[in-house]
């Protein structure tokens, strides 16, 4: 058992090397998932070649989406089940069989053949693989977070627990080193051909190192000592759900804490990079690198905050950062804007743009399987702004008119593809008082002819100029988001520990942080995109992460109770 302070009154001895163990050997594990993470999503564009290619254009839609969201969905069902063994056999090997499932799955996409060799298999093994991760990361993060707060002294829980949350920048920046050291020792046709599955390859050597040293760790001493007792649960799900007294806390810490941390968490770091190559239209290397920069530089207020958690409370720290991003979100985002882009702030101001539409013909162009066409004069233009990343707003037009866009002073029809017939129809199907219908290629050509030309007339930029984006202004604004993230997610994987029995523990907080983060937070970036392509406003999908993190403040300060004095050896 590692020899630490139980005394709550205790002074609090120097880490030891068995603790920085435990924290460097837990910690592997979260450096695996966004490793995992940024792999995908940077070599998304290739594994969508090699494994989606061959098959219809909506069923590669769909293979492409699962593949994206199946980690996130399937999180809470791991969390069920291996919380479930943590409690019942230990942390240690628990978390032990976790990193080995997400290991391996990371392994076997660097050897799994490509739809060319083995066809439809190809996205169906990759989907699998994507499921069996996020099952597992759905209990390494429950696990980490309890072995490492079991094993810290009182009162310094905060303090090793907030190690853990520092991992997202080393995953990343491990990712970015080994995918630029591949792309510059080969071809481009090379990586694309197979150079590509060397990063998932190299995966290996981390699984390799962390086994070794997590088969080198004791078990938690608050489960051992728990377990010498007799106290264990041999029913945790049931102790943890099923009985009120317990599962009015998992609420609280799911809509109280976490489901306000990770909007926050998300929109600090993947919506402020999808914001800024989606929407401002800034390269994605230059957008790579500013989140980067803002993660390096705001990574040490992981350690700072956990730390300030341990003196003042973990609550104020949470519920500050809620505040803060709640109120600072919009001008926040305006800024990054002022510096990225300057001349589509300007174009906006100078010659805004006016959808003039049938509402009964405007559709909410959110299509998550692929399968809708939008043809509506008034979904076409639409659908013409949302992909330049021009931002509009929307006035009624009379019953069954057609849709035109106003830029400035200028309009531009738009067209009803619904209405428009093929050269062959228009043969057989032209009679006396029947014009011919219009070419859809003509007319479609035509309007985004138009449309371009008023746009670049008023000044709306194709994409941001590199000369004219003020770096150090946006990397100024997206630390500030990432401080906002830190401040949130510092505390929460101790207080979560803090709040809930060792004997129902594991399976207890694994539940609401995955429901948090996997859905209410992975869920926001296509969310938000959503409310943007509905109201036409750049700003509106930062309405979703306002709302969940100010029902969240107002629960968590109504409801929500601080944790750092409790004794978690006391607390069963």
């Amino acid at each position: 058992m590692s020899n630490i302070s139980m005394t709550a009154n205790a002074e609090p001895a120097p880490m030891t090397r068995e603790e920085k163990r435990v924290i460097f050997a837990s910690s592997l594990g979260t450096v695996f998932e966004w490793y995992d993470f940024y792999l995908y999503g940077s070599l998304s564009a290739v594994i969508a070649a090699q494994f989606f290619s061959g098959v219809n254009p909506t069923a590669a839609f769909i293979f492409a989406l699962m593949a994206f969201a199946a980690g996130f969905a399937v999180r809470p069902f791991g969390a069920l089940v291996f919380g479930r063994l943590g409690d019942m056999i230990g942390r240690k090997y628990t978390f032990l069989v976790t990193i080995l499932i997400m290991g391996l799955s990371t392994f076997i996409v660097g050897i799994l053949p490509n739809y060319a060799a083995i066809g439809i298999a190809a996205p169906i093994i990759l989907i699998v693989l994507r499921l069996l991760q996020g099952l597992a990361l759905g209990g390494e993060y429950g696990g980490a977070a309890t072995y490492v707060a079991e094993h810290a002294p009182h009162g310094r829980r905060g303090n090793y627990t907030a190690w853990i949350q520092t991992t997202a920048t080393l995953g990343l920046f491990l990712s970015l080193l080994i995918i630029m050291g591949c792309r510059l020792s080969m071809s481009a046709e090379a990586f694309n051909d197979w150079g590509w599955r060397i990063p998932f390859l190299v995966s290996i050597l981390l699984l390799g190192i962390s086994v070794w040293i997590r088969l080198m760790l004791n078990e938690s001493p608050a489960f051992v000592k728990m377990k010498e007792e007799g106290k264990h649960s041999k029913a945790p799900l049931t102790e943890s759900f099923g009985q009120w007294s317990n599962l009015k806390v998992v609420l609280l810490a799911l809509f109280g804490l976490v489901a306000g941390q990770a909007v926050v968490w998300y929109t600090g770091q993947f919506y402020a990079l999808f914001f800024l190559t989606q929407t401002l239209k800034v390269d994605a290397q230059t957008a790579n690198l500013l989140i980067a920069g803002a993660l390096l530089i705001g990574t040490p207020f992981f350690i700072i905050f956990g730390s300030l958690s341990d003196r003042i409370g973990r609550k104020p720290i949470i519920m500050a950062g809620l505040a803060l991003a709640v109120i600072t979100y919009f001008p926040l985002f305006k800024g990054i804007t002022h510096f990225a882009n300057p001349a589509l702030e300007q174009a906006i101001a100078s010659a805004p743009v006016v959808v003039v539409a049938d509402p009964e013909n405007c559709s909410v162009q959110f299509n998550p399987v692929g399968t809708s066409k939008f043809t509506t004069s008034c979904d076409i233009a639409k659908a013409a702004l949302v992909k330049r990343g021009v931002p509009y707003s929307n006035q009624a037009a009379p019953a069954g008119s057609v849709a035109e866009i106003r830029v400035g002073q200028t309009v531009i029809p738009s067209y009803d593809a619904s209405g428009i017939a093929t050269k062959t129809e228009v043969n057989l199907s032209h009679g006396p008082g029947h014009a011919p219908a219009a070419d859809p290629k003509a007319a479609g050509a035509a309007f985004e002819t138009s449309l371009g030309d008023a746009l670049k007339t008023a000044g709306y930029p194709a994409k941001a100029d590199p000369s004219q984006i003020n770096h150090i202004g946006v990397l100024a604004l997206l630390v500030v988001l990432v401080i906002y993230v830190t401040m949130v997610y510092a505390p929460i994987a101790a207080m979560l520990v803090e709040m809930f029995p060792t004997r129902i523990r594991y399976t207890s907080m694994s539940l609401p942080y995955h429901i948090g983060n996997g859905w209410f937070g992975g869920f926001l970036p296509t969310t938000s995109f959503a409310i943007v392509a509905a109201t036409g406003d750049i700003y509106s999908g930062l309405w979703y992460p306002i709302v969940i993190a100010a029902a969240t403040f107002v629960i968590g300060m109504l409801f929500v109770r601080d944790t750092k004095d409790v004794d978690i050896y006391q607390h069963d």
